[in-house]
């Protein structure tokens, strides 16, 4: 697959973007289907066949369990180089996601991720939203905190990763990066993703396959029939299923 420009960031990404989700976390999920955590040789073969199929972008959270220790576990054995993104805002601990939008949640939660993924310097941070997008970025500290952790160089981008097309909108104000839910079912927010291509923004969608509800024959065409989209992230933990999705992109 070919790299491209994630916005006017200087970051670039793979048309297709590993969801690292399911490597990580199992309980509170919105997939059609239940399924077992992969055993830490697993995740090595499943991200072998990631790289192996040109995937170079691979997105995280903290609120993905032990998505970022494992994967950083896995990245530091391998020679290529991956954009990695990540979020801050929320967190999963016994069947519970918590949120906490503040400053130093915010530091601490970078500090953790550059730990856990053995990065001295996190690609892109994205705002983990619980809904609530605009008074997030009015009323909490996380956007300014974000932006003072990028001008101290321990960030190349940021984003936000929101629920509403509202939310979205207002973030252009201050963001690199948007991830949008976008798909057959729900495109309310496609003009977003114009205005985001217009003030050179980057965009990732999340959740083009609705959360694996869609055929992706129809679904991921759908998604870069749009040209602000700059990548999808698609989660399995089956590689016939990741490879089946890159062929589509003959077809894109």
């Amino acid at each position: 697959m070919q790299l491209r420009p994630l916005g006017t960031t200087g970051l670039e990404v793979t048309p297709i973007g590993f969801g690292a989700f399911k490597i990580g976390r199992n309980l509170g999920i919105k997939y059609t289907a239940d399924y077992d955590l992969p055993s830490d040789s697993r995740v090595r073969e499943l991200l072998d066949a990631v790289l192996a199929l040109g995937i170079r972008y691979i997105d995280t959270a903290p609120a993905y369990g032990t998505s970022e220790t494992r994967l950083g576990q896995v990245l530091a054995e391998r020679q290529e180089n991956c954009l990695v993104s990540t979020k801050v805002g929320e967190t999963f601990d016994a069947g519970e996601s918590r949120y906490d939008f503040s400053a130093e949640a915010t530091r601490n939660s970078v500090a953790l991720s550059r730990d856990r993924l053995g990065q001295d310097v996190l690609d892109l941070v994205l705002v983990h939203s619980d809904g609530n997008d605009v008074s997030i970025q009015e009323q909490a500290e996380v956007v300014e905190t974000l932006q003072q952790l990028k001008d101290e160089g321990q960030i190349r981008a940021i984003g936000f990763s929101g629920k509403t097309v509202e939310g979205a909108r207002r973030a252009l104000a201050w963001a690199d990066v948007l991830m949008v839910e976008y798909h057959l079912e729900d495109p309310s927010h496609g003009k977003v993703i114009d205005e985001a291509r217009q003030q050179g923004a980057g965009v990732i969608v999340k959740k083009g396959l609705a959360s694996g509800r869609l055929d992706p024959e129809k679904a991921i065409p759908f998604v870069f029939d749009h040209p602000g989209v700059s990548s999808l992230v698609v989660g399995s933990l089956d590689p016939r299923h990741l490879a089946a999705n890159v062929a589509l992109l003959d077809d894109v």
